[in-house]
């Protein structure tokens, strides 16, 4: 057998020197990733402090008898999560929460798939979903109660009503925005239309479907905070409730405060998992 011959020293230097090339323009490019990283924190964290400042400002004036200082509210949230009585709250809020949620992730991307791979499935869904999207959805929480009364069954539907047109629609896209390239390779490959959908048509739109789940979970705290106030007060919509009734102002804005916090910190979380699942660019980028 004829011995193929090697390459010289010469002739892999220049791939050598390509490789490190290519490693010297990556460095200063992950350096400066990682300075604006740097940079987007310290702003981050300017920006928070600029207005727990301005907060405090306008609360000692004060602007309005009913608007308390920042440290008044942090001092009654930590008041509050002291003797108990906001983490019962979530206790109570997070059960139709949850509920909600789960229902319409499981039926939101059933159907936004199924609409998605069937035209005629599209043509029934997409303008009953697109509809309950754009209507206003709190004039409906008081028919949910009439017919489903005041207790978890229509919180759990307040939930659903806001969270399934989103998560349906988003998945309904990442289905139908494929890329066709790809399909037409699986069927260059004979691939039934199963393999076509569990290996290319669903990897591929995962991460819209992703993301739609997680505007989803999105719309459905407001769906709960809307249903804890205007079906029964109960949970944090009680605590909201009752401290506005007694005029414990700096209680109620912290109670406020608290699930702004908490819908923050969910939705920053499913982002970040997100990029680690589904966005390799964004995690490259920011590693």
């Amino acid at each position: 057998m004829t011995e193929l011959p090697r390459a010289s020293f010469n002739e892999r230097a220049p791939a050598r020197a390509s490789v490190a090339e290519g490693d010297g323009i990556a460095a200063p490019l992950r350096a400066d990733a990682e300075r604006g990283g740097d940079h987007v924190f310290w702003w981050r964290l300017a920006s928070i402090a600029i207005v727990c400042g301005a907060w405090e400002i306008a609360g000692r004036i004060p602007i309005n008898y009913a608007f308390p200082s920042f440290l008044e509210t942090a001092l009654a949230f930590g008041r509050m999560v002291a003797d108990g009585s906001l983490p019962k709250a979530y206790v109570s809020t997070l059960q139709p929460l949850l509920l909600g949620i789960a229902i319409s992730a499981g039926l939101g991307i059933g159907l936004g798939i199924l609409m998605g791979l069937r035209r005629t499935a599209e043509w029934f869904g997409a303008p009953v979903f697109i509809v309950l999207q754009s209507a206003p959805v709190a004039a409906l929480i008081p028919l949910i109660t009439f017919v489903y009364g005041i207790g978890l069954t229509s919180k759990t539907l307040a939930v659903i009503v806001l969270a399934l047109p989103v998560i349906v629609l988003n998945s309904y896209k990442a289905v139908r925005n494929v890329n066709p390239s790809l399909v037409a390779m699986a069927r260059s490959f004979l691939a039934s239309r199963w393999q076509q959908i569990l290996r290319i048509i669903l990897p591929d739109a995962s991460p819209l479907i992703f993301a739609g789940l997680r505007l989803g979970i999105a719309a459905g705290f407001i769906g709960v905070v809307l249903a804890e106030l205007l079906i029964t007060p109960t949970g944090i919509g009680d605590l909201i409730t009752y401290h506005r009734s007694v005029a414990d102002y700096a209680e109620m804005y912290a109670v406020i405060v608290s699930i702004i916090l908490f819908s923050a910190v969910t939705l920053s979380v499913l982002q970040k998992l997100e990029i680690v699942l589904f966005r390799p660019e964004q995690r490259e980028a920011g590693a």
